[in-house]
């Protein structure tokens, strides 16, 4: 990802999103300004695979989130209850208590219903994401992911809030 400032001379099309991207239309180009919109920001990324876990906690712990994760849906609930996330990523297929189950009881929460569940799986298929929706998640990422799509789910769908 190329970092320079936007600049008007050069590029016709530029704005400022809710969380601080510069998008730079005309040339495609994304300039990260987050780290004073994203700091502190609370999320929860749950999945079984460590490797997994440990990219999304890297690249968000760069932007000043404030990363919790969990290996499955019971460790996951915990923790939703023990720091209130502002968004929930979850793996569909996890020991125990699989993505589509976590996903249900937190949005069947009057206390953690409002926050956003984003569906991470390797299974891209219609019938997923429709399963997804009708547990109550607000979208669904499909892995491999980048980090511009973690940054995109979070700006979406933190800044509805």
């Amino acid at each position: 990802m190329l970092k320079r400032p936007c600049l008007p001379s050069r590029d016709a099309f530029k704005h400022r999103s809710p969380l601080g991207f510069f998008v730079c239309s005309r040339r495609g180009l994304r300039v990260n300004d987050t780290s004073s919109h994203l700091k502190g920001l609370k999320v929860l990324v749950i999945d079984d695979s460590k490797t997994i876990r440990k990219t999304a906690e890297t690249l968000l712990a760069k932007e000043g989130c404030e990363v919790y994760t969990a290996v499955d849906g019971f460790d996951a609930l915990a923790k939703v209850a023990d720091y209130t996330p502002d968004i929930v990523f979850v793996d569909i297929m996890m020991p125990r208590l699989d993505g589509y189950q976590t996903c249900s009881l937190i949005k069947h929460n009057k206390v953690f219903r409002s926050i956003p569940v984003i569906m991470l799986s390797s299974k891209d298929g219609l019938f997923d994401r429709a399963r997804g929706r009708i547990v109550g998640s607000e979208y669904y990422l499909t892995k491999p992911f980048t980090k511009d799509e973690l940054l995109s789910a979070i700006e979406t769908h933190v800044a509805a809030r």
